[in-house]
């Protein structure tokens, strides 16, 4: 069985974040693997050892990228593939990553992909979804369990608290929710062997793409931080006492009566 993994390198965001200019500062910032690319490649690796076949990871993004394909292989995946466009792309948005990740995925014989939910960084959570459509195949969005019997495959999806069961066919194209599997820490013989998996390193000439065929859609005019939380107040006094005063206090302070 031949699985893609769709990763992205994100912010970390347990660090502190800088913004300056409408930007996020990248010196000294610090990168993961998204967390909920974790899971993808997680299960990705389960069921290759289930089904047998091979596991390659695939990201879009520079050079530094290359640190979180690593982490990848030291996880268990087989292969990597790194499409680099800090060089051709100034400014992408999803519709730039997904048209790039489905002209690569075109030219290789898939039967699984695997993606992460949302990336904490932006959340859109469109990237999945628009590889599916460009490649016309199925997909099941916010999966948290998946089993899989010759052609077809049985899923368990996340819907607002609840479980859709779907039952579909490969190939198949699948973003991985919390609670699907427990990611496992790279071990250090998996760290070791990850430093000869092979890296296969594209650029966009590589799959015959310029900059007008990937150029964004859509616009950032903005990036900032929520602004800081005020202290709350402390009501004291007898329970009337300070529900009048609760009262008082939404309508002329928070006037939201």
């Amino acid at each position: 069985m031949n699985i893609y993994v769709l990763m992205k390198k994100t912010f970390d965001t347990e660090e502190k974040i800088q913004v300056s200019g409408g930007a996020i500062e990248q010196d000294g910032a610090e990168f993961i693997i998204n967390p909920y690319d974790e899971y993808a490649v997680e299960e990705a690796i389960n069921i290759r050892d289930e089904h047998g076949g091979e596991v390659t990871v695939v990201t879009v993004g520079d050079e530094d990228s290359e640190q979180q394909l690593r982490t990848a292989l030291a996880m268990g995946a087989d292969k990597a593939t790194l499409i680099n466009i800090e060089d051709d792309v100034e400014d992408g948005d999803q519709y730039t990553t997904s048209t790039i990740l489905a002209t690569y995925l075109k030219d290789q014989e898939v039967d699984l992909i695997l993606a992460g939910n949302v990336a904490i960084d932006q959340a859109s959570g469109q990237v999945g979804p628009r590889v599916a459509d460009q490649l016309d195949i199925p997909y099941v969005t916010t999966i948290t369990g998946i089993t899989i019997d010759g052609q077809q495959v049985n899923i368990e999806k996340d819907v607002e608290g609840d479980v859709e069961k779907v039952q579909t066919s490969l190939p198949l194209l699948v973003t991985c929710q919390q609670g699907l599997n427990e990611p496992r820490y790279p071990s250090l013989p998996g760290i070791m062997k990850a430093k000869k998996k092979p890296l296969e390193e594209l650029e966009l000439d590589d799959l015959d793409l310029d900059e007008g065929d990937v150029e964004a859609k859509t616009e950032t005019t903005d990036v900032f931080l929520p602004p800081e939380k005020e202290a709350g107040k402390v009501l004291e006094g007898e329970t009337d006492d300070q529900v009048k005063e609760l009262v008082s206090l939404l309508r002329t302070e928070a006037k939201v009566l």
